[in-house]
C-alpha cells in the first residue's frame, strides 16, 4: 500500500488532474441538482468520456461525477422540495421547511458540510480498511438481507409521524404496486395489463419525481402565492453559510453516526443511498432530544440524511473494487467502467494495478473537497432560485420532470406514470398523507420479497433457522426497537 501512495499523490497535484476532478465535480453537481438525471445516469454517460483518457484521468472523472451527484441532489431537494435524486428524499423533510423558515442559506451550509464529512470518513473506508469490510459482507446471506429490507421498511412507522395509520396505508400501497412486472422466480408477469411496459415493475425515478417534483409543481400552481416562500424579500441570505459553532456542536454526533450506517449500507449490495439516508434520518430522529421538530425544520435532520448519502459512496466501491460485487446501480456502471480500461476488479487491483487503483481512491478525497468549496462559494446564488416567481418555476419543474421520466428509458408509458404519481402526491399532501412510506416501498419491496423466497426455499418453507444465524437475530433486535421507540413515545407523549 505505501509503495503506491506516494506516486498515486504525485498524479493527483497534476494540473490536468485537478482540472478533470473540477470537470467531474462540476458536471455532477448538475446531474445530481436536475430531477431525474441520477448518479447511475451521470456515471454512464461520463463513461464514453474516458474512451481516449488515461485510465487513471478516466477513473477520477467518474469518481468525481459519483461523489458529487449524490450531494447536488441536496440543492433542489432544500430549495424546491425536488429531489434531484433519490438519495436526497430525506433531505426534503427538513431541508425545505428550513427554506419556508427564510433559513435556505443554514440549511445548505449544513447539507455541504455534511457530505463533505460523510464523503471523507467513507473514502478514509475505502482507503484503510476495503478487504475487511468485503469479507464482513460475504457472511450476509438471503435472510440478512431480507432482515435489512424490513429494517428499512420499518422506518415507515417514523415518518409517518402525526397518523401512523395512514402511513402503514401508503407503505402497503406502496408494496402493492411494487408487486408489478414479471415474477423472478416463475417468469410470470403481474398486474402488467397487457401493457409491456409494466414487465419491469413501476420505474422508481418516474414515481419519485412524480410524487415529490410534481406534486410540488401542481401546488404552487394551484395556489395564489408569488413565491414558493411567502415573504422572499425577508428571505435572509446574507448570514454565514458556514455552520456556526452551535449548529456543529449539536450535529456533530449525527454526522458522524450516520456517516458510519452510510459505509455500512454502502457495502452491502443493492441497500443504495436512499436506504441509507431513510435509515440515518429514523435514527437521527430516535435519538433526539426533539423528535417531534423532525420535518418541521431541524437542521438534525438535513445533516443526518446528507452525511449518510455521501457515505454510501466510499462504502459502495468497497466491493466492487475489491470482489467485482456492485453495492448500487452506480457501482455496477463504474465497473463498467473499469472493465473497458482493461482493469478487472479484485485483489489484483489493488496489486498489480495499484498506482492506478490508489490514484482514484485519494481523489475522492479531492472531490468531496472541491464539491465543499463550489457549494459554501455559490450557496447565496443557489438561495436566490426561491425567489423565481411561480408562474415560472412551476413550468420548469413540469418540463424537467417530463424530460427526466422519459429520458430514463425513452418510453412514453413514464411519462403518463408521473402525471398519476404527480397527482397522487399532490392529493396525500393535501390530507396529511406522506409519500415516503409509498417510496420506501417501492424501493425495497422487490429486495424483500425476492430475498424472503430464497430464504424460505434455503430453509425448506421454515423461517425459525434465521433466529440461529447471530448477524439476524441482531437486525431482528434493531428492528424491533426501531418499530417500538416511535410507537412507546407517542404512547408516553399521550399520557402527558
Amino acid at each position: 500500500m505505501s509503495e503506491f501512495l506516494l506516486p498515486a499523490l504525485g498524479h493527483i497535484i497534476e494540473p490536468q488532474s485537478l482540472f478533470i476532478l473540477l470537470v467531474g465535480t462540476l458536471a455532477g453537481l448538475v446531474v445530481g441538482a436536475l430531477p431525474g438525471l441520477s448518479s447511475t445516469m451521470g456515471v454512464a454517460l461520463a463513461i464514453p468520456l474516458t474512451f481516449g483518457m488515461d485510465a487513471k484521468m478516466g477513473l477520477m472523472l467518474l469518481g468525481a461525477v459519483y461523489c458529487s451527484s449524490v450531494y447536488g441532489g441536496s440543492i433542489t431537494a432544500i430549495l424546491l422540495r425536488t429531489p434531484g435524486t433519490d438519495a436526497s428524499i430525506a433531505t426534503t423533510f427538513d431541508g425545505f421547511p428550513m427554506t419556508q423558515q427564510g433559513l435556505a442559506g443554514k440549511a445548505i451550509g449544513m447539507s455541504t458540510t455534511a457530505s463533505l464529512v460523510g464523503g471523507l470518513i467513507s473514502a478514509v473506508a475505502l482507503l484503510l480498511i476495503a478487504p475487511l469490510l468485503a469479507k464482513l459482507a460475504l457472511k450476509f446471506g438471503p435472510s440478512e438481507y431480507f432482515l435489512v429490507g424490513l429494517f428499512g421498511l420499518s422506518v415507515i412507522i417514523s415518518v409517518s409521524s402525526g397518523s401512523y395509520l395512514k402511513g402503514l396505508i401508503a407503505g402497503a400501497f406502496g408494496l402493492l404496486i411494487a408487486t408489478t412486472g414479471m415474477d423472478n422466480f416463475t417468469g410470470y408477469p403481474r398486474f402488467i395489463f397487457n401493457n409491456d411496459s409494466l414487465l419491469d415493475g413501476i420505474p422508481i425515478l418516474p414515481a419519485l419525481i412524480g410524487l415529490f417534483s410534481l406534486s410540488q409543481a401542481i401546488k404552487i400552481s394551484v395556489r395564489s402565492q408569488k413565491t414558493i416562500v411567502l415573504n422572499p424579500d425577508d428571505l435572509n441570505i446574507s448570514d454565514r453559510i458556514l455552520p456556526e459553532r452551535n449548529d456543529i456542536k449539536r450535529t456533530w454526533k449525527t454526522i458522524l453516526r450516520s456517516s458510519v450506517i452510510g459505509v455500512t449500507i454502502g457495502i452491502m449490495p443493492g441497500a443504495g443511498t436512499s436506504i441509507a439516508s431513510f435509515l440515518s434520518y429514523n435514527e437521527a430522529k430516535r435519538t433526539s432530544k426533539d423528535p417531534d421538530s423532525f420535518g418541521k425544520g431541524n437542521i438534525e435532520g438535513v445533516a443526518a440524511s446528507e452525511s449518510a448519502n455521501n457515505a454510501v459512496t466510499g462504502g459502495s466501491l468497497i466491493p466492487a473494487l475489491t470482489l467485482g460485487i456492485p453495492g448500487n446501480a452506480v457501482t455496477a456502471v463504474f465497473i463498467g467502467g473499469l472493465t473497458i480500461q482493461g482493469l478487472i476488479p479484485g485483489p489484483n487491483l489493488f496489486i498489480k494495478y495499484g498506482e492506478i487503483t490508489y490514484t482514484l481512491l485519494l481523489s475522492l478525497f479531492v472531490a468531496n473537497i472541491m464539491f465543499w468549496v463550489i457549494g459554501i462559494a455559490f450557496a447565496r446564488q443557489f438561495v436566490k432560485i426561491v425567489k423565481t416567481p411561480t408562474k415560472i418555476l412551476a413550468p420548469i419543474i413540469c418540463v424537467l420532470s417530463v424530460i427526466g421520466s422519459y429520458a430514463i428509458r425513452n418510453n412514453f408509458f413514464d411519462v403518463w406514470l408521473l402525471f398519476g404519481f404527480g397527482i397522487l402526491g399532490y392529493f396525500m399532501e393535501r390530507y396529511k398523507i406522506s409519500q415516503a412510506p409509498i417510496v420506501l416501498a417501492l424501493v425495497l419491496g422487490p429486495m424483500v420479497e425476492a430475498e424472503l423466497r430464497r430464504t424460505l426455499v434455503l430453509f425448506h418453507g421454515s423461517l425459525l433457522p434465521v433466529l440461529s444465524r447471530p448477524i439476524s437475530l441482531t437486525i431482528i433486535i434493531l428492528i424491533i426497537l426501531s418499530v417500538a421507540f416511535p410507537l412507546v413515545r407517542e404512547f408516553k407523549h399521550k399520557r402527558a
